[in-house]
């Protein structure tokens, strides 16, 4: 059975300070969770007031219907893969595999007989079967990972936790363990709680992601929800790279115009009603969102400053003849690249990009999805 993870009004205080205040959400059974962000957010303190490892000072924890605040971490039924591994030198893999299965409360052992057969099952869907006889000393850091990952999952958890488990690899290795990792917890199909501050890492295997920042969650959503239409201009600028702009709306037609550097206005047709109004705000685009051509035309003016080759695409930093700076990518010319020096001009995206609040703490589009916000209702 997949166990819903309901957190509500949670508080967590070291001394007078307190690190979480107030935090309610909801991960769904059977889902790949995410809480993603800087460090110091306070995503693996909620990751282990989940476990049971930090105390709670206000608020509930729910696994389903049972409250677990007060349940011993042993009886929470859960599995942890941690950062550093954490698995026994002393150990070969299969005992390491083993250890949860042999020290699990009295209630839940199973006959010794069946737990060399349940070992195997996951060595074999970790892909390690034939490494069950090496020592830890023996083994490369994704090896080392995936007999952590075998072991949390050995005892059949109602719920796995895993603290930034793929940050000791190196870059290559990485991208290898978390597609492995995503692919074990789809055939298994257990609720997994996953704490990282890697962007790019969060949008591979993530169905939902928190992102949080000062004990706070800002926006929960799916990866693509979140990238194309982030709640505020925090999620905007750590989800991916963003250029930050300021202007003035006004309607005209029924349409949202917005007044840029240098004259240039550019028209939104997705402001929600109740927005569209003449107010300052903040644009938000993305570097794939601004399109470089040189020429007379519309557009922000700009000059290239430099430009960086990377195959496929090419990506342009310039200065806008108003001062700001901005970063775009595009896909690279068959013909050339635009040189430095060169003044162009800047066309946006409107269908892509976003525009909040001046203060940047509202996305002020239709079609902003925020799963926190209808838990909260």
């Amino acid at each position: 059975m997949s166990v819903n993870i309901s957190i509500r009004n949670a508080v967590k205080r070291y001394g007078n300070t307190t690190v979480i205040e107030n935090l309610t959400l909801s991960i769904r059974g059977g889902e790949f969770f995410t809480l993603l962000g800087p460090s110091g957010c306070g995503k693996t303190t909620l990751l282990r007031m989940i476990a049971g490892f930090n105390s709670i000072e206000g608020g509930d924890f729910y696994f389903n219907d049972t409250r677990i605040n007060d349940l011993n971490p042993a009886k929470r039924n859960i599995g942890m893969v941690f950062q550093n591994y954490a698995i026994f030198p002393h150990m070969n893999v299969r005992k390491n595999v083993e250890f949860g299965l042999k020290n699990r409360p009295a209630d839940k052992r199973i006959d010794k007989k069946l737990i060399h057969g349940q070992a195997d099952k996951f060595l074999k869907l970790m892909q390690i079967d034939q490494l069950a006889d090496r020592m830890p000393a023996q083994l490369s850091g994704g090896q080392q990972q995936r007999v952590a990952l075998a072991r949390a999952l050995c005892i059949e958890p109602d719920v796995l936790l895993m603290d930034e488990p793929l940050s000791n690899l190196d870059a290559k290795l990485r991208v290898e363990m978390r597609t492995a990792i995503k692919e074990i917890q789809n055939s298994v199909g257990i609720t997994t709680v996953y704490v990282t501050h890697d962007q790019e890492e969060a949008m591979a295997v993530s169905d939902r992601i928190a992102v949080m920042n000062g004990g706070v969650i800002q926006h929960v959503g799916t990866p693509k929800n979140i990238y194309q239409r982030p709640a505020n201009t925090f999620v905007a600028t750590f989800i991916g790279r963003s250029n930050i702009l300021k202007g003035e709306m006004e309607v005209e037609g029924g349409k949202a115009v917005v007044s840029l550097p240098t004259g240039y206005k550019a028209a939104f047709d997705t402001v929600a009603p109740e927005n569209l109004k003449k107010q300052p705000v903040t644009l938000c685009a993305r570097p794939e969102e601004l399109i470089v051509e040189t020429g007379e035309g519309e557009g922000l003016k700009a000059v290239i400053d430099s430009c960086v080759f990377l195959g496929l695409n090419t990506h342009y930093f310039v200065h806008l003849l108003s001062g700001e700076k901005a970063e775009i990518i595009q896909e690279s010319s068959i013909d050339s690249i635009i040189q430095p020096g060169t003044q162009v001009r800047l066309r946006l995206n409107t269908e892509k990009a976003n525009l909040f609040t001046q203060d940047g703490s509202r996305n002020l589009l239709t079609g902003v999805e925020n799963d926190l916000v209808k838990e909260a209702v």
